[in-house]
């Protein structure tokens, strides 16, 4: 698996497996097919219910942990220092982990900057090797930076050919910072895998349109986490590096952007007030 290198030299798979929406009950036996099929970065969050399963997963996999890249985020109800510092043990807890390859703010909301420094805690420590955000956009991001002193290895935001991020992208090489993609295929907004530009690159190689995006995306570097619960289309996930996307090519995905989520902002009032406001039981 080709990897990327964060900023405190931590190496991250490029290509790893989400367990968003997958239901807890489904969770174990999704993670242990993926980790059978040769996925080593596993991204879950204490808002999706399922980090007991994830672990249960990688308990039984029989795999070292040093060879796992293993994620998990902190969920606004838990902002601020001391909160911060429960959620990042309770998280350990139900993973059956010592440590942490990666730990997030899931969202940037509540209580950012005492939450930073809680993990800037936990990173001193040695209990987690890297920190880093999601769903920061770009002003959020650098006044995180420029306030603290240890900068987000990662932001994790949404990213696929319809939102393609790509001025966030430059901004976050120049801070260093590494992007990653949630939603790679836009939950199949925009008829994304019946799509005519995305459809003929596929057929030139071989590939699916999934490959096709999922190659587009680690070919701009971005480290990427499909979900699927479908052992055939885990392996066909991870089937993205026999084949490289033309500059041609890339420039007819570049066309595709709209240049706006296909899901939410989170700059949205209604939006922001919503998931601020969310709260999930232990």
């Amino acid at each position: 698996m080709q990897t990327v290198t964060l900023n405190n030299g931590v190496q991250m798979p490029l290509l790893g497996f989400g367990v968003y929406q997958i239901p807890p009950d489904q969770t174990e036996r999704a993670v242990s097919d993926a980790l059978a099929r040769g996925y080593r970065l596993l991204d879950t969050a204490a808002a999706y219910r399922n980090e007991e399963a994830v672990g249960r997963a990688v308990r039984h996999s029989g795999i070292p942990r040093e060879e796992l890249f293993i994620t998990t985020k902190l969920w606004v109800q838990d902002a601020g220092e001391e909160n911060a510092r429960r959620a990042f043990d309770t998280s350990l807890r139900k993973l059956g982990l010592d440590h942490l390859d990666l730990y997030l703010i899931h969202q940037p909301f509540g209580d950012v900057y005492g939450s930073w420094r809680a993990m800037q805690k936990l990173y001193r420590e040695g209990r987690v090797k890297a920190i880093g955000v999601s769903n920061f956009h770009p002003d959020r991001l650098v006044d995180l930076i420029d306030h603290n002193e240890v900068t987000p290895a990662v932001n994790q935001i949404e990213t696929h050919p319809f939102h393609q991020r790509i001025a966030d992208q430059e901004l976050m090489r120049e801070r260093g910072v590494q992007i990653e993609s949630w939603g790679p295929f836009a939950e199949g907004r925009n008829n994304l895998f019946s799509h005519p530009v995305l459809g003929a690159i596929g057929a030139v190689y071989g590939k699916s349109v999934a490959q096709v995006v999922l190659r587009w995306l680690v070919q701009r570097q971005v480290v990427v986490i499909p979900k699927s619960v479908r052992a055939d289309r885990m392996a066909e996930n991870l089937d993205v590096f026999d084949f490289e996307l033309t500059d041609a090519e890339m420039a007819r995905i570049a066309d595709l952007d709209t240049g706006e989520s296909q899901f939410f902002s989170h700059r949205d009032p209604v939006f922001v007030s919503r998931i601020g406001n969310a709260r999930f039981d232990d």
